[in-house]
This record gives structure tokens, C-alpha cells and sequence, in this order.
């Protein structure tokens, strides 16, 4: 019986240490895959992916991390032509967005007691009262994924 017990205490002290560094190792992967994503981020080569598609596709496989670290010598062979597509297909859509809206050029004189930020906001927004009666809005919701009218009008004012 005494055997038994010991056979059970290294049984169980053997099981607890290799969870243990398996969550240590996954902590690091983890802290190692997101930041290749923060760097991928900052270089603009996500392609408008997620952390968690990202995730999956660069850091998936935690069982065979020699295959993945050989993995990120071919997309980083890709990124440099992957740059400039992205920057590219940006500019153009905000472009026509400032020239088809109808944008006030100076914060309204009625909101000059209010903080900058909320005399900006409340010039846009009546602006964008006034232009939806003649529909002059260029297409534009008041915010939308990619920069809507407040997006647009917030940065004239600004600059």
C-alpha cells in the first residue's frame, strides 16, 4: 500500500509539473505571437485581418513551433509587396470623400464656449443636418467603418 501512495504522489507531482510549463509555454508563445502581430500591425501587412485569424494562421500550430519558425521567412519576403498595396487601396477611397461631402471650414461661432472637441462635433453634426435635406452628404453616413462624415469633418476642422 505504501508503494501504491508513492507510485500516486510522483504519478501526480510528474502530471502538475508538466502542465505547469505547458501553460508557461503557451504564455509565451502567446506573448510571442502577439507580438508578431503588433509588428505585422505597425508595418500594415495584415490585410485587415484579426488577432485571431492571425493567430491561426501564423501561430497555430504550438505542437511544432520549429515548422512555424521557418513559416515567417516566406511572408516576410511577401510583406514588402504587400505594403504598398495596402496604402494604396486607402488613399483612394478618401479622397472623393472630401470632395463630394459639403464640409464646414471653421468651427460655428455659436459653439465657441464649448471645449474644442465637442465645438468640432456639434459644427459637424449640424452640418450634416443641414446637408441631409439637400443630400449632400456624398454618400456618407455619420460614422461608418473607414471613416464616415464626422470622421472626415472632425480631421478638416482640425488641420
Amino acid at each position: 500500500m505504501t508503494t501504491s501512495f508513492r507510485f500516486g504522489i510522483a504519478t501526480a507531482s510528474v502530471l502538475a509539473l508538466a502542465l505547469s510549463t505547458g501553460a508557461a509555454h503557451a504564455r509565451e508563445t502567446s506573448k510571442s505571437c502577439h507580438q508578431k502581430f503588433t509588428t505585422a500591425r505597425t508595418a500594415g501587412t495584415l490585410n485587415g485581418q484579426s488577432y485571431k485569424d492571425f493567430k491561426t494562421a501564423q501561430c497555430g500550430d504550438v505542437a511544432a513551433p520549429e515548422t512555424r519558425a521557418a513559416e515567417p521567412a516566406a511572408p516576410a519576403a511577401a510583406s514588402p509587396v504587400a505594403a504598398p498595396a495596402a496604402p494604396k487601396a486607402s488613399a483612394p477611397a478618401a479622397a472623393p470623400v472630401s470632395t463630394n461631402a459639403t464640409l464646414p471650414d471653421a468651427v460655428s461661432p455659436k459653439y465657441s464656449k464649448e471645449a474644442a472637441g465637442k465645438a468640432r462635433l456639434h459644427t459637424c453634426l449640424d452640418q450634416y443636418n443641414a446637408n441631409k435635406a439637400t443630400n449632400a452628404n456624398g454618400g456618407l453616413r455619420w460614422i461608418q467603418r473607414g471613416g464616415g462624415y464626422y470622421s472626415v469633418c472632425n480631421a478638416r476642422l482640425k488641420g
